[in-house]
């Protein structure tokens, strides 16, 4: 078992970080750790990586306690935390060199570092300052000291974070790669990028967890208790008379005649709004069942 999280709380001062918190991240695993600013996650993160212990509950990683054998701990983890902490006036391959140290590598660290260079595309700036490197590449520099030692678990705390799209879509690619071989824990804002490389997502708000499961299962889970119908009239409809129709919860507008339809709960909208659509004088171009995107599920978990 790679992760595993049970009943953690964390208070600062009278504000209640972790309430209770409880998962696991099993081995071989991409996980998205999503919630708002203020939820819990850099806070899990740093329990988990023995930065910082809770007032109740346990974590475990590799079966290591975070409160016993928070040193051993370290050696299982590779942690990137939000704000990357790195030494800018090194070279990149002074730094590595100085990370593996820490670790105790030894007459490993120059086959490593090469290794690791190459792994995180850092080779044609290794012989820069780190001061000088783009964002981007601080970023990959990051990756390559949170790899370096080879651990089990990665623990990424917003690793895209301030990057263009180009930039994003390379360290997403990486962590991909990575996490063919290791467990990884991602935070991240950015919901097309938990579709992208996450197998699973836990949500968390107000130092809870609110979901914990595959996207999709999540996604059609709250479909299905509230239906979302997307429907093309011919003509401009009047989003009064729209709304007004049996069963409708809220409508939302596209354009004059395209509309999102949700249902009050689990009915099928869609005869009523043929209904209305005949009485009105109207023809339905088109009408089909949506299932909520995942920023939509997010929106309704942690609203």
């Amino acid at each position: 078992m790679s992760i595993k999280v049970k009943g953690l709380t964390k208070t600062y001062g009278s504000q209640k970080a972790l309430d209770d918190v409880s998962f696991q991240v099993n081995p071989g695993e991409i996980v998205g750790f999503i919630g708002p600013n203020g939820a819990g996650k850099t806070t899990t993160m740093k329990i988990l990586t023995g930065y910082t212990l809770p007032d109740a509950g346990e974590a475990w990683v590799n079966n290591l306690s975070v409160r016993e054998e928070h040193i051993n701990l370290r050696r299982n983890i590779g942690y990137l935390p939000e704000h990357n902490p790195l030494y800018l006036e090194m070279y990149i391959k002074e730094y590595l060199e100085y990370v593996s140290g820490l670790y105790g590598l030894g007459r490993q660290t120059a086959g490593r570092i090469h290794e690791v260079i190459e792994l995180t595309g850092l080779e044609k700036e290794k012989h820069k300052k780190i001061g000088a490197l783009s964002k981007g590449y601080r970023q990959r520099t990051g990756l390559a000291q949170a790899i370096i030692h080879d651990p089990d678990v990665l623990i990424l705390d917003e690793p895209t974070s301030g990057l263009d799209p180009n930039q994003i879509k390379e360290i997403r690619t990486m962590i991909s790669r990575l996490g063919q071989e290791k467990t990884v824990l991602l935070s991240t804002h950015i919901m097309q990028e938990v579709e992208a490389i996450c197998d699973r997502i836990i949500v968390i708000n107000n130092g809870r967890i609110v979901a914990d499961d595959r996207v999709e299962n999540i996604s059609a889970s709250l479909s299905e208790k509230k239906q979302t119908v997307q429907v093309e009239f011919n003509h401009a409809v009047d989003e009064e008379q729209l709304g007004n129709i049996e069963g409708v919860a809220q409508v939302r507008k596209i354009d004059s005649k395209n509309w999102l339809v949700e249902s009050h709960g689990e009915d099928d909208i869609r005869q009523a709004i043929f209904d209305f659509a005949v009485r009105s004088g109207y023809s339905v171009l088109s009408m089909q069942k949506k299932e909520k995107s995942l920023e939509e599920v997010f929106q309704e978990l942690t609203r």
